[in-house]
Order: structure tokens, then C-alpha cells, then sequence
């Protein structure tokens, strides 16, 4: 079961739950939603029956060594197997180059890229027509914000889950598929 917590705060500010009012400022800043917040909706979505059944990937938590620690007890809690995490690893500067040409479909919600499928803000989605946009996060702006917050932030954590002996390193400056392949080797390795 894929879980991103982008996905899910993204969700709730569209629906203007409490937890999306709360998160959208942050969010649009390019900044990290408080730790508080996040672990409390992760906490409640792994300790759901489809997650139990079929596992989970982890997208987007944790981020900080704060969620790290508390994602070791909802597991626990929620009695999940063992942990993995995968480090894809890209450079600053491709990086950003990737996710500020990521466009999206208000109607499908389909993700596409500027260059790979010739689209860009107010064009009509290939797929169904709906009109293509630009996430505020993912404008250069937001996203040098979030890369500023990762290195503060998210990177301490390679070097947390490098110690415990579980973290694998991919190279994610292939193409998707060859970053899948890469994943998919190394976790039939496990």
C-alpha cells in the first residue's frame, strides 16, 4: 500500500479539514508540516486494516528524526514487520530542475512533466482535458525552501537509519525505470 503524507495534507487542505487549515500555510511555504500533525495522521492510518494485511510504503515520513522515533512505536503499536528505508538520492540542482517542471491535472489528477509531455499551466490535460496547473510547492521558490529545510531537517536521518543497519542507497538520477529497477534489486536482495 502506497502511503505519501503529501498526498494525504494535500487531501485535507482541498477538503479544508482542521489538520489541511492547519498544514496549508506551512505547506505553501515550502515548509515542513509540524511534526504533531503529521505523526498523528500517520498514527492512525497504519493502525488500519489494509495496512496490516498488505504493508505499507512510507512517502514522505518521516522527515525528521522526531517522526523517526515515533514511526519505530506506531509500528510497534500497529504490529508491523520489519523496516526498510530507501534513500533515492539526487543532486540539489536536478532536482529542482524535476519538480518545478512537474505540472498537474485539476480533473484527473494525473502528474505530468513540462518537457516530457509538452504541457504547462492552463493547458488542457492529454488525458482528459482538465486543466494542467502548478502545485504552489512545487514553484523554485518553495522547493530551494524545502531543500534548505531537507539538509537541515531530513537528511540527519540517513545517518540515523545508517547506523540501525537499515537503509538502503539508490542513485535516482536515472530515468524512473531505472530507479525502479535499482529499488526493486536491492530490496529482493533483503
Amino acid at each position: 500500500m502506497h502511503l505519501s503524507t503529501g498526498d494525504i495534507l494535500r487531501d485535507a487542505v482541498a477538503r479544508g479539514t482542521e489538520l489541511g487549515r492547519q498544514a496549508k500555510s506551512y505547506m505553501d511555504a515550502g515548509e515542513l508540516v509540524p511534526d504533531e500533525l503529521v505523526i498523528g495522521i500517520i498514527r492512525e492510518r497504519l493502525g488500519l486494516d489494509d495496512i496490516k494485511q498488505s504493508g505499507v510504503l512510507l512517502d514522505g515520513f518521516p522527515r525528521t528524526i522526531a517522526q523517526a522515533d515515533a514511526l519505530a512505536g506506531i509500528m510497534d503499536d500497529a504490529g508491523l514487520g520489519a523496516l526498510v528505508v530507501i534513500n533515492i538520492a539526487v543532486d540539489d540542482e536536478p532536482l529542482i530542475r524535476r519538480l518545478s517542471g512537474r505540472r498537474m491535472c485539476r480533473g484527473c489528477e494525473v502528474i505530468l512533466r513540462a518537457d516530457r509531455d509538452g504541457v504547462d499551466t492552463g493547458d488542457a490535460c492529454p488525458k482528459c482535458g482538465g486543466e494542467v496547473y502548478q502545485r504552489s510547492d512545487d514553484q523554485e521558490e518553495a522547493i530551494a525552501e524545502r531543500l534548505r529545510t531537507y539538509h537541515a531537517k531530513t537528511a540527519p536521518l540517513i545517518e540515523y537509519y545508517a547506523q540501525k543497519g537499515l537503509l538502503i542507497e539508490i542513485d535516482g538520477s536515472g530515468t524512473p525505470a531505472e530507479v525502479h529497477a535499482l529499488v526493486t534489486a536491492r530490496l529482493g536482495e533483503q
